[in-house]
């Protein structure tokens, strides 16, 4: 199996996701653009004013598809995003990715009414080709959150491990709570690899709770208690 890691940001570190919508309209097109099968007209990816948005692309019916690639585990971040990705087909990685990246530019500049460029690049792609860097990989995507309250864990100093595992599993953008057994975004994930690796839910809780148990800093003791 092949196996990357896909990254990309905006351009100058821009925002990528400005609103709940975006980041719903992002993990939309990674569902949808994951499809061997033609594309429907672009005009349906286009922004649409519609303030039930989450019922209409999670819940609207979809034709049977033939995935393009696996996607693992993925991250939306305000201005980038991580993905866990293996192709099912030659070239799979790349099909999809232009779609995904084209599409949602698209959206987005037609939403803000903007021109350019959105993202940085075409994309970064890592080929995952050692053991320890696989077995990283998805508690690295999904600690990723944390920078937003927590920065601190990446220096390995987090003061309350928690705290940390409150905040992520209600950080809805990733695959996570999925991961958790939590129903988030159930359809975007290809599970069944990582689930087998990771001892399922109950052993990718333990395994991320004793990740960042082991992070933490003791609190301080003084002299004279």
């Amino acid at each position: 199996m092949q196996l990357c890691h896909v990254l990309n940001r905006g351009v100058d570190k821009r925002t990528l996701f400005e609103d709940d919508t975006d980041y719903l309209r992002f993990i939309h097109d990674l569902f949808e653009f994951n499809d061997q099968n033609p594309l429907p007209p672009m005009t349906r990816f286009l922004f649409q004013k519609n303030p039930r948005i989450e019922e209409r692309i999670l819940s609207a019916p979809h034709a049977p598809r033939k995935l393009l690639v696996d996607i693992h585990a993925f991250c939306l971040m305000p201005n980038h995003y991580h993905l866990f990705l293996s192709p099912r087909i030659e070239r799979g990685v790349s099909i999809f990715m232009k779609r995904v990246n084209m599409g949602y530019a698209l959206y987005f500049n037609q939403k803000y009414e903007r021109v350019g460029t959105l993202f940085q690049s075409r994309y970064k792609s890592v080929p995952i080709t050692e053991k320890s860097h696989f077995l990283h990989l998805p508690f690295y995507i999904h600690f990723n959150p944390l920078d937003l309250k927590y920065s601190e864990w990446r220096s390995r100093t987090l003061s309350s491990s928690d705290a940390a595992l409150t905040f992520l599993k209600n950080y809805r953008w990733s695959s996570h709570m999925d991961y958790l057994g939590i129903k988030n975004f159930p359809s975007i994930t290809s599970r069944e690899f990582l689930n087998e690796v990771l001892g399922g839910p109950r052993g990718y809780e333990k395994s991320i709770r004793e990740w960042l148990q082991d992070i933490e800093i003791p609190p301080k003791k003084f002299l004279f208690e």
